[in-house]
């Protein structure tokens, strides 16, 4: 069930009138009902996974403050097996024994493999990764484990953010869901706007840039370089826009219960260094990835070089994360390597990673050279083999083809739709908030409102208007 649809708009209204009059027990059996169904709706099959993490995380997490030790590490290791066996079999178990394949022809040998067609279930990646945070930080002693398996389940399988985050820590959301909530006017009104700010995103924006993208990347050997160059500017407006999006109607739908998520994104094409760009850019991803991670493996402790090391392989699993293909591994890998040279950078100029340049030509050029490396790496992120990138690459870089019609169409589109998207982000940048329209004169406030709906209604349909990160 997609947000962008009539069946989502009706199954919201149901929910949100079977919610909002109860008590507290009410509310999170309406929510764990709905997000059950809500999940159900793509394939009902992979319901079980979802309620074996969360059984297996409850009831791991509950024996905890009685064990220590060794016990205590086994049943930690318990949960990690548990979830990271469900998401490296769904996820991965093609892509290794592919790669194991393709290593032992190269070396001669010939071997004959097994071959199963396995379906990834929605989200897998995401509900994963929230239940095992929650079973370290109670490890950790960050956490009190929850004796109440109803909040429990409500917390790993919330709809809004089940199937693409973002993915919440249990000390923030697992409380929300402890007491009765009613959303106040502001909320309701917010998250109202939240929600049409997303399909904005989505359907104006992302699913228009979408058509010219696939048809580009589908085919690169056929396309010109500047036609290339003008589809990767695309996509990095319809990945931002698709995900930015999906995180604001998740966002609104929650607001409008009187649950609070987080911000997913905070306008990360404004950074002006690779490190702004990831602490702006999928951000429960990003802290993720640091606090279970890159600190566990020791951080920016024991000189430069462990912290190098560090760096590039939180980035190369981070890559990894997003897909079971060596594209993704070289996308992180190209961000890990930035990430290592900024620091390096900021190590001999005595300044810290995420402090923005000083003057505005230094801060230009700094925004410059954060883009070209971002831009590079959405090309092997978005292309379908590791060979087809490259050869892009090779195309921009010789202008092979020059500006042809196609590429001037492409540029022109992405004028455009990169005017809508300022038309969003400019005022939450000034303003420090994500509904910030909210505070602007009535009179250009309601001509704005009828602006992003008929957005909404001129758009052209897209055949396929899943969002992206449903894939990962």
């Amino acid at each position: 069930m997609l947000f962008n649809s009539w069946a989502f708009a009706v199954f919201f209204s149901v929910v949100l009138l079977l919610y909002l009059p109860r008590n507290k027990h009410w509310q999170n059996f309406i929510l764990l009902a709905g997000s059950y169904f809500f999940y159900g709706w793509w394939d009902w099959r992979f319901l079980g996974l979802l309620i074996l993490s969360t059984v297996v995380d409850f009831t791991v997490a509950r024996q905890m403050p009685h064990s220590d030790g060794k016990p205590r590490r086994r049943l930690l290791m318990v949960s990690l097996i548990t979830n990271l066996g469900i998401l490296g079999f769904f996820k991965y178990f093609g892509f290794f024994v592919d790669s194991a394949t393709a290593l032992l022809e190269t070396l001669g040998f010939g071997v004959s493999t097994p071959t199963l067609s396995i379906v990834l279930p929605v989200g897998i990646s995401f509900y994963t990764f929230q239940t095992m945070a929650y079973t370290i930080d109670v490890y950790r002693g960050r956490v009190e484990p929850t004796s109440n398996l109803l909040q429990f389940a409500v917390y790993v399988s919330f709809f809004p953010q089940l199937v693409a985050g973002p993915i919440e820590r249990a000390q923030r959301l697992l409380p929300q869901f402890d007491k009765a909530r009613r959303a106040t006017r502001e909320q309701f009104s917010s998250g109202a706007v939240l929600i049409l700010i997303g399909l904005v995103r989505k359907i104006a924006v992302a699913d228009v840039a979408a058509p010219v993208v696939d048809e580009v990347f589908s085919d690169l050997g056929a396309a010109g370089g500047m036609a290339i160059a003008g589809a990767t500017l695309l996509f990095a407006l319809q990945i931002y826009a698709d995900f930015a999006g999906y995180s604001d109607i998740a966002r609104g739908t929650a607001r409008m219960m009187g649950i609070d998520l987080m911000i997913n994104f905070e306008h990360p094409y404004f950074a002006r260094n690779i490190a702004l760009f990831w602490r702006q850019w999928h951000i429960s991803l990003s802290t993720w990835l640091r606090d279970y991670l890159y600190i566990p493996l020791g951080g920016n402790r024991n000189g430069l070089a462990n912290t190098y090391r560090n760096l590039m392989l939180t980035m190369l699993l981070g890559g990894l994360w997003h897909g079971a293909a060596w594209t993704f591994v070289v996308w992180g890998g190209i961000h890990g390597l930035a990430l290592s040279g900024h620091r390096w950078m900021s190590s001999l100029r005595g300044k810290s990673t995420t402090e923005p340049s000083g003057s505005v030509v230094e801060g230009i050029g700094a925004w410059s050279l954060t883009m070209v490396v971002v831009m590079l790496a959405w090309i092997f992120f978005r292309a379908p083999g590791l060979g087809e990138s490259l050869n892009a690459i090779s195309s921009m870089l010789t202008l092979e083809g020059g500006f042809d019609r196609g590429a001037l169409s492409s540029f022109g589109l992405f004028a455009a739709l990169t005017g809508i998207t300022l038309f969003i982000d400019l005022p939450q940048r000034v303003k420090g908030s994500h509904t910030a329209i909210m505070k602007w004169p009535a009179a250009i406030r309601g001509v704005s409102y009828a602006g992003m709906i008929l957005a909404l209604v001129l758009a052209p349909s897209a055949p396929n208007n899943s969002f992206i990160y449903f894939q990962f």
